[in-house]
């Protein structure tokens, strides 16, 4: 679904491939309430922040809550429609709100059709070298 995608910029039509990379809490990394969903997009880091808030307000209305999967595939979903809206203009972090984060969440789980149906993640990609991701690899020196 929102894991692993491409689609295109809105303003030059290049293709841009967005990928998962985790989860962070941001309460202890950068001291904000929120949740900061990681996506390398075409080998740039873009962070989209989801505020705790909406964990809280999802449990409330619903009774059901956000998993890690739900909010990476509500984060990419978000993120795909601002690169195809024209709203990437290259920032490092978008910043959702509640209603966004609780609007994003259902349309995923509405195209799923349960969360049980969501990928799994991390993501693997069985052809992936680590030093295509890591650059050296510990103990080598000759590399880079």
């Amino acid at each position: 679904m929102y894991e692993d995608f491409t689609t295109d910029d809105r303003w030059t039509g290049q293709p841009l491939r967005c990928r998962w990379k985790g989860n962070v809490v941001a309460i202890a990394t950068r001291h904000a309430d929120a949740t900061d969903i990681r996506f390398d997009v075409n080998g740039r880091a873009v962070w989209i922040a989801m505020p705790n808030m909406a964990w809280v307000e999802q449990k409330r209305r619903t009774g059901n809550v956000i998993t890690d999967y739900l909010a990476a595939q509500a984060a990419g979903r978000y993120l795909k429609q601002s690169i195809e809206n024209g709203y990437d203009n290259g920032r490092e972090m978008y910043t959702m709100t509640v209603a966004e984060v609780l609007e994003q969440a259902e349309a995923v789980v509405n195209e799923a059709g349960h969360t049980s149906n969501l990928p799994p993640l991390p993501v693997y990609d069985r052809d992936a070298r680590p030093e295509d991701s890591l650059g050296r690899l510990p103990g080598e020196t000759d590399r880079l």
